[in-house]
């Protein structure tokens, strides 16, 4: 199987996991990967659940459309995370409930979304700041995110959801579903939990090398 056959596959597996959990509704959200000459990425308006590997948009470094259904208007931003960091190879984007309810009621904070509360969100996730409210598929969305890159592992659109990148499509799911998750369990503490304290982030430097 060739690398594009290979992503494409990889993309409609990702798609239909995070559908079938909850993750993303209806059409909503858009998954990419990268190519050796371009990228792929979902077509616009299409259920994650329900995609067909042959309609998914080929696009080529150069940013023209040469195959599949008309790319997802999020292209831009998909573009921005490529262009500015070299070790990513997928990124997902989803409307996932308990992160787009997060910024309804209020994030911990700006540069932040959430606080450090489990092991595996410091180590998967990290930091992941707010980029607040603009229409689905702005330019300015994507200047903004394009400033981020090759600094964090995602960004939290406000009032849309959550996109996240990772050095493949799988991984950057699992990542994004790690924070969804971090954020539901915020949602649901009442009162709210303590931070991880700096001993344990700083044990979890030395024992698995994570940056926060």
């Amino acid at each position: 199987m060739s690398q594009e056959s290979a992503l494409r596959e990889e993309i409609c597996e990702a798609g239909r996991s995070l559908y079938e959990r909850g993750y993303t509704v209806g059409s909503a959200g858009n998954i990419s990967a990268r190519l050796d000459d371009g990228w792929l990425i979902t077509p616009t308006d299409a259920c994650l659940g329900r995609l067909d590997p042959a309609h998914i948009a080929k696009v080529t470094a150069a940013g023209e459309w040469v195959s599949g259904h008309k790319p997802s208007k999020t292209l831009a931003l998909h573009r921005q995370v490529y262009d500015r960091n070299p070790t990513v190879g997928g990124v997902v984007h989803t409307h996932s409930t308990h992160l787009v309810a997060l910024t309804l009621a209020g994030v911990w904070r700006a540069d932040d979304i959430l606080p450090p509360l489990t092991p595996y969100q410091v180590m998967k996730v990290g930091h992941i700041p707010l980029i607040g409210y603009q229409r689905p598929g702005s330019p300015d969305v994507a200047e903004q995110v394009a400033q981020l890159a090759n600094r964090v592992r995602g960004v939290m659109l406000e009032r849309l959801g959550p996109v996240v990148w990772e050095s493949t499509v799988s991984r950057a799911s699992y990542a994004l579903e790690e924070l969804e998750e971090t954020a539901r369990l915020w949602l649901m503490c009442n009162p709210k939990p303590e931070p991880l304290d700096q001993a344990a982030l700083d044990e979890l430097r030395q024992v698995f090398g994570v940056e926060w």
